[in-house]
């Protein structure tokens, strides 16, 4: 099954993963077949491409779907971690999976809402010479009013601290095995995909699509996961957090020099007024500022912590197909 490296079209594998995804799987899973089957009628991608499924420990039938599937057409595959690990390292799972096998990849959810047609453009732009090409909402509007303002105000906020994201794209994108290769000498435990490809290089653009309501099941993005991701963005591509608590300390302790030396002033001067009240607010102020900073900090220390034990990413424990040259189970 390995690629051969003499074809004229690109192998394109899409990269989806899935958690408890009974109910859109057999809904979504021909719409992906006809995709592939359109790409390679259009004369776009070999027809060796494949549609990968990653089953990321899922509690229900989903790797039972995912083998009949594989077994009804052997351009369904799929591969199953040992345990649920999370989006982010299901998404890495597949592509570090695929990059063995095929030219290119495409990942994206298995819930319907992420324009398929998109992949057309994004094919096209990988022929032109893009490397990777990046699946960008060209608008929210099937959000609510919180989730549009909040997310936006995300990527605002994130290159705002440093990071390099692209502004509205998420996990839905194309990357070249050649891309990816050198992906792979990235080994952050904490992953944030979407800030962690810009900094990878190589030609790149962008495509635009519009986002629609999910086909069937529910959402595993809570907005508790949603902050948590926001949360594991900001701290895993950007140190200016702790620079801006250290600016800010700097700054009280300004503000707290000049009141030292106001004390100090009145009381020579004989004005003196009973501050009670004045006194406590600043004493929270302060305490609350110092846990703010000291939490910060730990998240800091605590990613620092996880990447020293130098855990296992993902742990592939089964595959719908065999491949001679590789028995072991997969582990990165």
């Amino acid at each position: 099954m390995k690629k051969n490296m003499h074809r004229s079209l690109p192998v394109l594998w899409i990269v989806i993963p899935c958690y408890n995804e009974q109910e859109v799987l057999p809904i979504t899973a021909p719409m992906f077949l006809e995709k592939i089957i359109q790409l390679q009628q259009d004369g776009l991608i070999d027809k060796e491409s494949r549609i990968l499924f990653v089953n990321d420990g899922s509690k229900d039938r989903t790797w039972e779907i995912i083998q009949s599937l594989a077994a009804d057409d052997p351009r369904y595959i799929g591969i199953a971690q040992s345990r649920n690990r999370g989006h982010q390292n299901a998404v890495l799972a597949g592509l570090m999976e695929a990059k063995e096998y095929c030219d290119i990849t495409i990942s994206i959810d298995c819930d319907g809402q992420d324009d398929i047609n998109a992949m057309d453009k994004m094919v096209k732009q990988y022929h032109d010479g893009c490397e990777i090409v990046y699946g960008v909402r060209s608008r929210r509007d099937t959000d609510t009013w919180f989730k549009s303002v909040t997310a936006e105000g995300f990527y605002r906020m994130m290159n705002g601290m440093g990071a390099e994201v692209v502004y509205n794209h998420a996990d839905y994108r194309l990357v070249s095995a050649k891309a990816l290769r050198a992906f792979e000498s990235f080994h952050e435990v904490n992953l944030f995909l979407r800030g962690m490809f810009p900094l990878v290089g190589f030609k790149s653009t962008s495509v635009y699509y519009e986002r629609r309501e999910r086909i069937a099941g529910k959402s595993h993005y809570p907005l508790s996961k949603m902050l948590a991701l926001a949360m594991d963005g900001i701290t895993s591509m950007s140190t200016k957090p702790i620079r801006l608590i250290m600016g800010f300390g700097c700054l009280v302790a300004v503000i707290s020099f000049i009141g030292v030396i106001w004390s100090i002033a009145a009381h020579f001067m004989g004005v003196t007024v009973a501050g009670w009240s004045s006194m406590v607010c600043i004493l929270c102020f302060l305490g609350g500022i110092q846990l703010l900073g000291i939490g910060i900090i730990g998240e800091y220390v605590g990613k620092t912590y996880m990447e020293t034990k130098h855990r296992p990413r993902y742990i592939i424990s089964e595959k719908t197909w065999e491949d001679p040259e590789d028995t072991d189970i997969r582990i990165g």
